[in-house]
């Protein structure tokens, strides 16, 4: 396999990530073999792979459908960065008070963000890809529940963990 683009040997910020996601999403060649959208009988999860991990930064790339959605959470203490290489996603961002703001992010778009940034991320169109990538890498995340009388909860899970609605 070839490698991966240039890594500077230490943590990056969100605009880095960015940069990288963007410049990994433009060589096809790392990371299209791992695209796989057909779902197994008895498989009710998105596929996605770790495509690299090391001690300042975790690529992975997720394939969505329309019935993926990751639910509200957080990275933890990690910035993130997402490339959308193929189809849509939606990014979701909750509003005390009123409706979540909703973002569609389309083949070659970018979204990153800080360590204190809370979402949930979905499939807009059936067959999308996307690559996301996180420094420091991810250990724990949190996944919130909203409870019917409206409290908040958050639960920590392992970045291992596929994420979806709680």
């Amino acid at each position: 396999m070839e490698e991966l683009p240039a890594l500077p040997g230490r943590q990056l910020d969100a605009e880095e990530l960015r940069a990288w996601v963007r410049e990994l999403a433009a060589r096809p060649e790392l990371w299209e073999h791992h695209v796989h959208h057909e779902r197994a009988v008895d498989a009710d999860g998105r596929h996605y792979v770790s495509l690299y991990r090391d001690a300042d930064i975790d690529v992975w790339l997720l394939c969505w459908d329309l019935q993926d959605d990751t639910g509200w959470h957080d990275h933890d203490t990690s910035s993130g960065a997402v490339a959308v290489t193929r189809g849509a996603v939606t990014e979701a961002r909750p509003r005390l008070g009123g409706d979540a703001v909703v973002s569609t992010f389309t083949s070659g778009d970018t979204l990153a963000f800080g360590p204190d940034h809370i979402h949930r991320m979905a499939g807009a169109i059936d067959g999308s890809v996307s690559i996301h990538a996180y420094s420091p890498p991810l250990w724990r995340m949190g996944q919130y529940a909203i409870s019917d009388s409206g409290v908040m909860r958050r639960f920590s899970v392992s970045y291992a963990d596929e994420l979806r609605p709680i």
